[in-house]
């Protein structure tokens, strides 16, 4: 039976046979409301429907259109990956992995992981970006769990001492310095959380919360690529306003906020 990792470099080698590029220099995950700011990079010169390729899954949520589109920006060759899957849609760590595997393994040694999240700082405001400089898992997994990955990748074993590279963050702060940073805590959903685990994480450090990111940054950082996370406040977390939560209001947030999503995108890409 073909392993996932096998599985990404054959996506990887069809990926490159679609889109006409030999390799990337950058991958862009595009969370729920980051896919309009996007725009701003440029058109694409090629799009593969992500579902043709080997090892991947549709998408099932709202906002999620499962397509990898080619743009060329900042004198980077860019795979806009759009199309997150979730384990709520009953996807294993590997399947949520596969994407961020599949760029990697065509090039790309950057990947820019942006998300939606609900803020647990009263002082950020929904519509605001948060870079996210550290994460807690609690999704009670892993996608390094299963079959050992082949020597050329190391140990399943990886040090995320600096899994959001602080290298790629610096720069960040050079180009857009009023952007504040948070701990991003990874739930597995697709309920929202409760008062008392907001409670509990912030207790813990973090300032973020959602559903996706923490596993695809694992991978990534496994295959040897520097990651960098960017989270999109787009309401408060339970528990910190008593008003309701929904995901109309993430995707909401996310067309109000796409010119500054793009502006941004296009500064940090031309940084990076």
């Amino acid at each position: 039976m073909t392993n996932s990792y096998e599985l990404a470099f054959q996506a990887a080698d069809e990926l490159r046979v679609r889109s006409g590029v030999d390799s990337y220099d950058l991958a862009i995950v595009l969370g729920s409301g980051w896919k309009e700011g996007a725009g701003a990079l440029g058109d694409p010169v090629a799009d593969v429907p992500s579902a043709t390729l080997r090892g991947f899954v549709a998408p099932t949520v709202e906002g999620h259109s499962g397509v990898i589109y080619t743009v060329r920006a900042g004198g980077k060759t860019i795979a806009l990956v759009s199309g997150r899957v979730h384990l709520y849609e009953g996807n294993t760590a590997a399947q949520v992995a596969h994407p961020v595997r599949t760029v990697i393994a065509a090039g790309a040694r950057t990947v820019i992981l942006t998300n939606a999240a609900g803020g647990l700082d009263p002082s950020v405001a929904p519509g605001s970006v948060v870079t996210i400089s550290d994460h807690i898992n609690l999704t009670a997994t892993s996608p390094l769990e299963g079959p050992p990955p082949p020597p050329s990748l190391g140990s399943r074993f990886v040090d995320l001492s600096d899994l959001y590279s602080r290298r790629l963050l610096e720069r960040v702060r050079e180009v857009a310095p009023t952007l504040s940073e948070g701990v991003y805590a990874g739930f597995r959903g697709p309920h929202y959380e409760t008062p008392a685990e907001i409670r509990m994480v912030g207790s813990w450090g973090a300032s973020l919360v959602g559903m996706s990111t923490v596993l695809e940054a694992i991978a990534a950082r496994h295959m040897g690529a520097e990651v960098l996370g960017l989270s999109l406040v787009t309401n408060y977390a339970a528990g910190v306003t008593d008003a309701p939560l929904n995901h109309l209001e993430v995707l909401e947030a996310g067309q109000s906020a796409a010119g500054t999503l793009g502006q941004l995108l296009a500064t940090v890409v031309s940084a990076l």
